[in-house]
């Protein structure tokens, strides 16, 4: 027997021998690819057995899965029917998934605002929150990307990305001429943006704004925008970071910014907001919704005016 803490791994599994991809999984779970990729690579782990493989077609199920999908599929059909029975009894549930980073820094500092004037809905955001974890699609889906083919989403904000470090070496690296002052300075790589072709990486920076920095594609290399913010914090280099989720960080003085405004650049990309289709008739999603976008509306306009305009 499958333990219980299997479940989502179970459904991830379905779903993507069913849509013929993580892709396909992961857009009707509300997660990405990689997360879909986590759950069944825990499955197959757990039960020692190859369950899927790759074919002309996309994803299949692999041998040792080809008994067991018909009765998965049965199974994930009822669940999906109690569900749709059991949705009633969510009342007032917003249920979210997001970026981590987008939670942590820019929406989790401004629910509180949200609650006051709804305090009754109950939210569930990455799995974790008052509302409990239930099966099925979430309300809100957010995330970091270009806009995709048939995908309905609301553009929230683009960023605009320029370099920031501590007090404590914005203090160090003042005195310093300006093209020299990376020079032998460590440079924190923040990898979040790397596929926004707005190019906003260190040796795209440097190039641009000539600067005198041998090997700029060097040095401590972060995913996640919070753990680059850490290594910031604690003196260890300076970062690219988007400055549309720090506001506050910046306004506090907890990071600044040596080097003018004027050499950063807007982001190709943005943040996303897809919000299920049957939202029609759900009053406090789309309550959630028209928050989410005069949130969004004056973080993009207060960012335009302090870089000095809006993206082109």
């Amino acid at each position: 027997m499958v333990a219980p803490t299997y479940l989502r791994s179970l459904q991830a599994l379905e779903l993507a021998v069913r849509k013929g991809s993580f892709v396909g999984a992961a857009e009707r779970l509300g997660i990405t690819p990689a997360a879909v990729g986590q759950r069944v690579k825990a499955l197959e782990d757990y039960l020692g057995v190859e369950l899927l493989s790759r074919g002309r077609a996309g994803l299949r199920a692999a041998p040792g899965l080809q008994t067991a999908l018909p009765h998965l599929a049965r199974a994930f059909e009822a669940l999906d029917a109690a569900a749709r029975e059991l949705e009633l009894q969510r009342g007032h549930e917003l249920h979210i998934a997001a970026a981590s980073d987008f939670v942590d820094l820019w929406l989790a500092p401004r629910l509180h605002r949200f609650r006051a004037e709804h305090p009754n809905i109950r939210f569930n955001i990455n799995g974790e929150g008052d509302a409990p974890m239930r099966l099925g699609r979430v309300d809100c889906e957010i995330s970091y990307g270009a806009p995709r083919d048939g995908v309905a989403t609301d553009l929230l904000f683009r960023d605009f990305v320029a370099p920031i470090t501590s007090p404590v070496n914005l203090a160090r690296t003042a005195g310093i001429e300006a093209r020299a002052r990376l020079e032998g300075f460590p440079l924190v790589h923040l990898d979040f943006c790397k596929d926004d072709p707005a190019g906003l990486s260190w040796p795209d920076w440097v190039a641009a704004n000539g600067a005198a920095r041998t090997a700029p594609e060097r040095g401590m290399r972060f995913r996640r925008i919070s753990a680059a913010l850490d290594a910031v914090a604690a003196d260890a280099g300076v970062t690219l970071c988007g400055l549309a989720l720090i506001g506050d960080l910046l306004e506090a003085g907890q990071v600044g910014l040596p080097y003018p405004v004027s050499t950063g650049r807007w982001s190709r990309h943005g943040f996303r907001a897809r919000f299920r289709a049957d939202m029609e008739g759900r009053r406090h999603v789309q309550r959630f919704r028209e928050w989410l976008l005069a949130e969004s509306a004056a973080t993009a306009a207060a960012l335009a005016l302090s870089v000095g305009g809006p993206p082109d």
